[in-house]
């Protein structure tokens, strides 16, 4: 595969493109193309000859045809919200950065069969409202969901707060339209939830970073909107007794337990410090908490009551340090803010923050956090962690700083070393160094590391048979 990124975009290349899209559908002055080439982090900066923003999927298969014909590469983008880098271009300057912001519309919505299809440029949250005004549920729920595109969360495989009920981006998805790289359009929008003909095409493209095909809709399941909701904030001792919470609300709760968050200390003293209106809803510090929401088909009193119930057992086994009962929406949605604003108030540390998006199986996470800990104090001793995530579902947001690397190039140099440290532990137990924030371009190194010799020898059959030029999204992932 030729790599072009460096290579200046031909004025007539560009004019070809113009002429599809039109003067509302390319963008080529500087200040213009300054939002989509740095990421939200500010981490990521790269260079494009143009953004481009197609109005529909017949444009999108034309300029993929255009790209293809003339070996020009080119970067999907959604909302560009991704924490890896995967949707910023290289800093060649070489690349067309492609939005499909102008491709917003919902375009079917049937309760009956439990579906909602929609463009790929669609905001989350709209899609949120869309299955809320038909009375049901689409559960994917993440601390971007105001910016992120549907697009985008597919091509990540997003995870989100909801996985441990509902399941990954992946398992919400039952039909998918693709451009693919040399500008044929497979259209594959079926509501269907049993289709056995042959290879399930639309799991190459989930995940796959905008490496293989460009999404353009979705067909996504939709659930029955719960009539009730119940939250409560508590204070654990440690991730062990996190773990034994868990199973405790499982066994009075089962399977109507939505959400359930591990959050250290640390991480919310930096959402205390950096983040207007929040504070901590408890009267005594703890060195972790959890948060959890129920969701049920019933009324509020009932689930609030089984929820009370869980909770005094969990009190009596001494599982649970303090309780608080979000008494309205209004405060369940507070609690929420604090840990969503998480990432937020960790990029406003004037320190390095070292990030690790990790999986490992539920029953080991209280070992892993202890082995992990002790393996960073040996190097570091004085690293703080910022551990939070989805303890239901096995993936911690694993991060470290160390109070007095400031965000310079020595701190960046202790980066390997930390992540190192890490990632091995992760791959001794046998968990992915990515559970739900992709590879993009931060990764690249650890999956030809981590992943075995198969496995990197069919992802890059795939990527060749689909894109042989190397045209979609080059350098991330592979």
């Amino acid at each position: 595969m030729n790599d072009r990124s460096s290579t200046a975009v031909p004025a007539s290349v560009i004019e070809k493109i113009r002429q599809v899209v039109g003067t509302q559908g390319i963008l080529t002055a500087a200040a213009d193309l300054e939002p989509y080439i740095v990421d939200w982090r500010g981490v990521y900066r790269g260079a494009a000859a143009a953004v481009v923003r197609p109005a529909n999927t017949a444009e999108v298969a034309t300029l993929m045809k255009i790209c293809a014909d003339t070996q020009t590469p080119l970067v999907p983008q959604g909302g560009n919200t991704g924490m890896c880098g995967a949707s910023v271009p290289n800093a060649g300057g070489g690349e067309i950065v492609l939005t499909l912001s102008r491709m917003n519309k919902i375009l079917d919505v049937d309760p009956l069969n439990n579906t909602l299809t929609a463009e790929a440029g669609c905001v989350l949250a709209a899609i949120q409202q869309a299955a809320a005004d038909a009375e049901r549920l689409f559960p994917l729920s993440l601390g971007a969901e105001g910016s992120c595109q549907i697009g985008g969360n597919l091509s990540t495989n997003a995870g989100g707060v909801n996985v441990l009920r509902y399941g990954n981006t992946r398992d919400l998805v039952l039909g998918m339209e693709v451009v693919l790289p040399d500008g044929r359009i497979w259209n594959g929008l079926r509501g269907l939830r049993k289709d056995n003909t042959g290879y399930d095409l639309k799991h190459l493209f989930i995940g796959a970073e905008g490496t293989l095909g460009i999404i353009t809709a979705a067909t996504l399941k939709l659930f029955p909107r719960p009539a009730a909701n119940a939250t409560a904030w508590m204070a654990v001792r440690d991730p062990e007794a996190a773990l034994r919470l868990l199973a405790l609300m499982r066994r009075h709760c089962n399977d109507r337990i939505s959400a359930f968050e591990l959050i250290s200390r640390h991480s919310l003293e930096l959402v205390w410090r950096h983040v207007p209106g929040t504070r901590d809803p408890m009267s005594a510090p703890s060195p972790w908490y959890v948060l959890t929401e129920l969701a049920d088909a019933g009324d509020e009193q009932t689930l609030r009551a089984d929820l009370e119930r869980a909770l005094e057992a969990a009190l009596t086994e001494e599982l649970v340090v303090d309780v608080v009962i979000a008494e309205n929406r209004t405060q369940a949605q507070a609690l929420w803010h604090m840990r969503e604003s998480i990432p937020e108030g960790a990029r406003q540390e004037p320190v390095m923050v070292y990030r690790h998006d990790i999986a490992v199986a539920v029953g080991r996470i209280p070992e892993f956090i202890r082995e992990a800990q002790a393996a960073l104090e040996k190097r570091f001793p004085d690293v703080r962690l910022i551990c939070f995530g989805h303890l239901g579902d096995g993936n911690l947001h694993y991060n470290a700083y160390l109070p007095d690397r400031l965000r310079t190039d020595a701190a960046a140099r202790d980066a390997h070393d930390v992540t190192e440290t890490v990632y091995d532990i992760v791959q001794q137990y046998g968990g992915s160094f990515s559970a739900e924030h992709g590879i993009g371009l931060s990764k690249v190194a650890e999956l030809a590391r981590y992943k075995s010799a198969v496995e990197l020898d069919l992802m890059r059959t795939v990527k060749r048979a689909l894109d042989p030029q190397g045209l979609l999204n080059p350098g991330k992932v592979l």
